[in-house]
């Protein structure tokens, strides 16, 4: 089992660099969206300052959203999908690695060039390690809980806006708990404001490793019948 779920991630991996598009696109939308920022409210470098964790975020959640109609959707209208259903790997686990490699090919590719991006909006360099550890945290639940959504919609000609539909009440909670480490991040997390949204931030995370395949896998047996 834990062969079949490494080649099935090694699969993703291999095909998303050999087509390319999901996370570059993510990564270019993310570079168009912070760019056009200073052009709309000026070049007020303490707004700017100001603005960029919350910024960032929510850029990157709009990026992550971008690349959600990836996940399964290709898979299922190669056939694929129902392969991996009737193989001896759980739909939950296909779910895991599918979500996994989402994260490795899209958000991980956020996160890195997050802090370059930054640079655009005058946030401060000596907060980019502690803004990267927030994402770091945050970020993996964009995945895991979107991979509900695009299971959801699979099936569905041009579900991608639906999927972002279905799945934005639930990117609340991490966009919530990412803004304010981010910005307590800008401050080099003093007091305990900071602390309590990382660890609040890292509880969202670790209940989408959970909630997330398991509603997957649900939505994928129900699309498959």
């Amino acid at each position: 089992m834990r062969r079949a779920f490494l080649a099935l991630l090694l699969r993703d991996l291999r095909l998303a660099a050999r087509l390319g598009g999901g996370g570059g696109m993510a990564v270019f939308f993310f570079l168009v969206v912070v760019a056009i920022v200073p052009l709309g409210i000026g070049p007020d470098k303490a707004l700017l300052s100001l603005i960029a964790p919350g910024m960032l975020w929510v850029a990157l959640l709009l990026a992550a959203l971008l690349t959600l109609d990836r996940l399964f959707q290709a898979d299922f209208e190669d056939g694929s999908l129902d392969l991996l259903s009737m193989g001896a790997l759980p739909l939950e686990l296909v779910a895991v690695a599918k979500a996994l490699g989402h994260w490795l090919t899209t958000g991980l590719p956020l996160v890195v060039v997050a802090p370059v991006l930054g640079l655009l909006l005058n946030l401060p360099v000596a907060s980019f390690p502690a803004l990267l550890l927030a994402m770091l945290a945050g970020t993996p639940a964009l995945s895991f809980l979107g991979a509900i959504g695009a299971a959801l919609t699979v099936g569905v000609r041009r579900g991608g806006l639906l999927a972002s539909l279905l799945v934005l009440p639930f990117y609340i909670p991490v966009l919530i708990f990412g803004v304010g480490a981010a910005e307590a991040a800008s401050a080099g997390f003093e007091g305990d404001a900071g602390v309590q949204s990382l660890l609040f931030l890292g509880a969202v995370t670790l209940g989408s490793f959970v909630l997330g395949p398991v509603g997957a896998a649900a939505a994928l047996r129900a699309n498959l019948r």
